[in-house]
């Protein structure tokens, strides 16, 4: 058995994709199908392209996404800085929902309420501020 990707449904595949170039993804693969008017589009980060995840983007829309899209959990990446990942994230108007106050850990939303953790590649990193007086912020 060999994993082949996560598939999470999109409605603002520009947006997303943004996000997703924001945690430091990048398109791998498009398949654009007219037909059934849609498109899949695999994103992964460097060195990690065996293991994508799959926007798939409905042209006409999608009145099938669920309101919160955590049905599935959530997507992992470790990350070679936390605090500067998130800070990234934050300075291009991401909510950083659990902020990383353990030097370890992190939980943000793509904009389609998609639940990403973000986790420190390696030892955690010693407690920082703000990060370490952070509360969380919504849900994630």
């Amino acid at each position: 058995m060999k994993y082949l990707h996560t598939m999470v449904r999109v409605k603002d595949l520009e947006k997303t994709m943004a996000f997703f170039e924001l945690l430091g993804l990048k398109e791998t693969r498009r398949i654009d199908n007219e037909a059934g008017r849609f498109s899949l589009i695999f994103m992964a980060a460097e060195g990690d392209e065996d293991c994508p995840v799959e926007l798939t983007y409905n042209w006409d829309g999608d009145d099938a996404l669920p309101s919160d899209s955590r049905h599935f959990g959530h997507l992992a990446y470790g990350v070679e800085n936390i605090y500067e990942t998130c800070q990234r994230l934050q300075d291009n108007g991401v909510i950083i929902n659990r902020p990383p106050r353990d030097g370890h850990m992190a939980f943000v939303r793509s904009p389609d309420n998609i639940s990403i953790e973000l986790l420190q590649l390696g030892d955690s990193l010693p407690e920082q501020e703000p990060w370490a007086s952070m509360g969380n912020t919504g849900s994630w």
